[in-house]
This record gives structure tokens, sequence and C-alpha cells, in this order.
């Protein structure tokens, strides 16, 4: 692996959603994806833009604003605003499709997944990562609250943070073959990644990440100095997660799938 993908992903992103998109870009390398291919929920585009060294054919997402981010980086070769329960491809015209921490966050995920059956052909590889229920359950600190008592505090503790990350779908293996088997998909394979220390990292990390807001929203960009110097610290802190991902305890679950 040539890539340093965490140094690529922190230099752009609040370090706890590096991390987890660093981790999970080591995961598509070696995997084929035949043309065209549908990055569905592409969002900014940075993740397919260290991900893959090739334009993607496709870029779908429902955030106009995200896409002219994802357009200036000239990863996709077009561009679609649409919602992934209507997509605008003929039946059975994409080789490949991939779909990285999106499922998690769509209401409707029974509609979009036999939408994405549609359009891909026959044997078409479908690649995504979602958080397990462990995402939910190893939080750390409703985890402390039930342990000195707290238990609806831990409770309500968990349910905002889920509405928070706007985590709606969270299964784990079985829950996720029998989605897909209704969708015309078969599991080729699947593991867990992101131990519930990694966990840890991601979850204090959307508090202690708050400053990254400031310069997000008044020059778009999350961190203000890209330098060693200024995230070297930060990279030694979190690099142990990085080299080592899979964990059978891990509250993430990478799948490749394909048509039937």
């Amino acid at each position: 692996m040539d890539k340093d993908y965490l140094w690529l992903h922190l230099r752009e992103l609040p370090y706890f959603r590096a991390l987890l998109r660093a981790i999970e870009a080591t995961f598509y390398q070696g995997l084929e994806f035949p043309g065209p291919v549908i990055d569905l929920g592409c969002g900014d585009g940075h993740f397919a833009q260290v991900a893959f060294d090739r334009p993607i054919e496709y870029g779908v997402d429902p955030d106009f604003r995200s896409l002219q981010e994802a357009n200036s980086r000239g990863v996709y070769k077009q561009l679609l605003q649409s919602d992934g329960a209507f997509l605008p491809f003929p039946d059975s015209s994409i080789g490949s499709a991939f779909s990285n921490s999106v499922l998690e966050h769509i209401p409707h995920l029974d509609q979009v997944l036999p939408e994405i059956g549609r359009v891909m052909r026959s044997g078409a590889p479908f690649v995504f990562t979602v958080p397990n229920p462990g995402y939910k359950t190893e939080l750390s600190f409703p985890n402390w609250l039930r342990r000195i008592g707290m238990k609806r505090a831990s409770s309500a503790y968990r349910e905002w943070f889920m509405r928070m990350s706007r985590t709606w779908n969270m299964d784990y293996e079985q829950g996720w073959a029998a989605r897909l088997d209704r969708a015309g998909f078969e599991i080729i394979d699947t593991f867990r990644y992101f131990s519930p220390r990694a966990l840890s990292v991601l979850e204090w990390g959307h508090y202690f990440g708050a400053p990254c807001l400031l310069p997000r929203k008044v020059i778009r960009r999350w961190i203000i100095a890209p330098t060693r110097w200024n995230l070297g610290l930060t990279d030694r802190l979190v690099r142990r997660y990085y080299e080592a991902p899979r964990s059978e305890d891990g509250t993430y679950s990478f799948y490749l799938a394909q048509r039937i």
C-alpha cells in the first residue's frame, strides 16, 4: 500500500472523521469495480478522490451543495442530484457500485436497495460500509453513565447521539443478508472493523473537533494549516487504530455484495 490514507484524510478532515475514512479507504484497494461505477451518496467527493486512482463515472447525492464541492474536485465524469430510491439509470446498466458510510443515514433504505439492484447488472459488485449495533452499544460516555447507575441518562444519551449522527440503520450480518436478499443481492464477503476504543476517538472527536466548524463555515475548509507540524501529534495519537483496523468486536462492518 503506497498511499498513506490516514495523512491524506487528516490534512483535510476533522481527525475523527479522517481516521474512519482512512481505514475504509484501505479496504477498497485491490477490489475490482467494473464500469460504469456509481458512488451512491458521494457527498463532497473527498473519499472517492483519495480512495481511487481513476475517475468514477457517476456520483449521486441528493444534496446540491455537496455536489458543487464534488464537482470542484474533478473526481466524477458526471454528477447527479438524485434520491437513491429513484436512480436515473436504465435497468441492468451499471457495472458496480459503492456507498461508503451512507446507507445508515437513509430512512427509506428498503426502497433504495431494490433500486440499486434494478440498475445493476447480474454479477455486479456492490461495496458498502456501515456501522453495526456496536456503534450504539459501545459508546463510552453512556456506558460510564450506566456503570454509575444513571441508566435513564445513559439511554437518553445513546438516542440523542444516534439522532445527532443521523444514524437509523444498524444491523449485524444476518440483518443485512435479509435486506440484501430482498433487493436481489448476496453477500460475498464481510468483516467488522473499528474497535470500541477507536469508536471512542470518533465519539469524543465530535466535541474536540468542534473548532473545525468555524473555518469550514468561513473558508470552506476544515483544516486551516494542513501541515505535519500542526497535525503530527494528532497523527501519532490515532495511527495505532489506523494500522490495526479489523476487530471481532468492531463497531462498523464492511460488505462486498453481488447482484444475483
